[in-house]
């Protein structure tokens, strides 16, 4: 007889946490103090040490020529927009799976966002379904690296020089993901990070463009800083209108530290996450997105597994994600959905001024993002695998006992909503 679920007033199977995010130590405990001895407390362009210190080192991170710091992944996409020159009402090709802030920001930015299906086997942006949607209007391709995999970094910077676009990486999840030996961000006009709470480098908040043109640098640094065109920091033509979206130092301390803790974390989880795969080889109804050969250096932010009901009697994806929770194991499934049906992406006219220049949803379609919010994916945050063996092979038991329960879960099946 099939053990019981914890759903069914079993024990879990798991009680204890697995590892706690962020990670920190002395360093950042130093580094803090160093800010508040300092008595400078603000933003790069104005004199400081820390915002300066870490721009520097995330560019040579990534190996480009600049890494311009802000406050958060979202305007950092506002502002590689705008530093990007595009017309008011320019429509930028996007990704319809994604978190809202990457169609908002290209609204904010004065623009519409053309959202396009995705891929099957990486779920980012479709390169065929991006050549089709181009139009008299399209001045920018908008990807997104997204969760354990890279857009095809082969064919967008084409499609994008051949037509004449500009080319924006969303590298929200992405920090040391490489493509062919390039990083993340080193493909476009820019590149744009978050620093958000569980984002792979974080300070809670914060982000960072990667620029390769000197005046491209020169605008975002005027845009971040109010407009201002301080002396080193000037050599582009004319004034903009800015922001005060300067990084402070306190979170430009953090994100030093943090840095220097990067590549060992991605090895860590790489080596936990290659041996989930290996477990999963022999496992019906759980299966790894297929690796990209392309992808030479693979972050894990989420690691995304493609589910298959007829392995788990039928049972729908939502009430075993209820069933893994309840054993212990943090997951999601609907971590995004279509963005025509993400409820933070407002079609209020009042707050969502693209409605004002024609966006429209009336036509939108995008079956392969949809099956994946609803009925395929299970997302497994990163924190789960910077732990030890013994944590995957918890995970691997949990997803053993409620295979072997699954009959009972169908007749007795769950109530809610899983988390996201």
């Amino acid at each position: 007889m099939p053990e019981a679920l914890a759903l069914h007033g079993a024990s879990p199977l798991r009680a204890r946490p697995f590892a706690a995010w962020p990670e920190f130590g002395g360093a950042e405990r130093s580094a803090l103090e160093r800010v508040l001895a300092s008595r400078s407390w603000g933003g790069h362009p104005s004199p400081n040490t820390e915002a300066r210190a870490f721009s520097r080192a995330f560019a040579d991170y990534l190996e480009v020529e600049h890494a311009v710091t802000c406050t958060s992944g979202t305007t950092a996409l506002l502002l590689a927009l705008q530093a990007a020159r595009l017309s008011p009402g320019a429509e930028v090709i996007t990704t319809a799976y994604s978190f809202v802030a990457t169609a908002a920001a290209i609204v904010q930015a004065g623009c519409l966002p053309v959202p396009v299906d995705v891929e099957e086997d990486s779920l980012c942006l479709d390169p065929d379904a991006v050549e089709a949607a181009i139009g008299d209007r399209t001045e920018a391709i908008l990807p997104v690296h997204l969760a354990c995999s890279m857009a095809d970094m082969d064919r967008l910077p084409a499609i994008a020089s051949r037509h004449g676009l500009a080319l924006v990486e969303d590298c929200a999840h992405a920090h040391g993901a490489r493509f062919r030996g390039r990083a993340a961000g080193s493909f476009g006009d820019f590149g744009c990070f978050s620093m958000q709470s569980t984002k792979l480098l974080t300070a809670g908040e914060g982000g960072a463009i990667s620029v390769r043109k000197d005046a491209d640098a020169d605008r975002l640094w005027s845009l971040v800083d109010c407009g201002r065109k301080e002396p080193g920091f000037d050599s582009f033509e004319g004034r903009m209108l800015g922001h005060n979206l300067r990084i402070s130092e306190w979170q430009a301390a953090v994100l030093r530290e943090q840095l220097r803790r990067l590549d060992d974390q991605h090895a860590r989880r790489r080596e936990r996450v290659e041996q989930l795969e290996r477990a999963l080889r022999s496992f019906p109804g759980l299966d790894m997105l297929p690796a990209d050969p392309r992808v030479s250096a693979r972050t894990h932010y989420q690691t995304i597994l493609r589910y298959d009901r007829d392995a788990f009697s039928g049972v729908p994806r939502d009430h075993v994600l209820l069933a893994f929770h309840a054993e212990g194991l943090p997951c999601f499934g609907r971590f995004y959905v279509p963005i025509d049906e993400d409820p933070l992406f407002a079609f209020d006219p009042l707050t969502n001024p693209g409605l004002g220049r024609g966006l429209s949803s009336s036509d939108w379609d995008f079956p392969v993002a949809r099956r994946a919010a609803y009925e395929e994916t299970i997302w497994l945050p990163h924190e789960l695998f910077l732990g030890g063996p013994e944590d995957v092979d918890d995970i691997v038991s949990i997803f053993e006992r409620v295979r072997a329960g699954a009959e009972s879960l169908a007749a007795r099946p769950p109530s809610g909503r899983p988390p996201r």
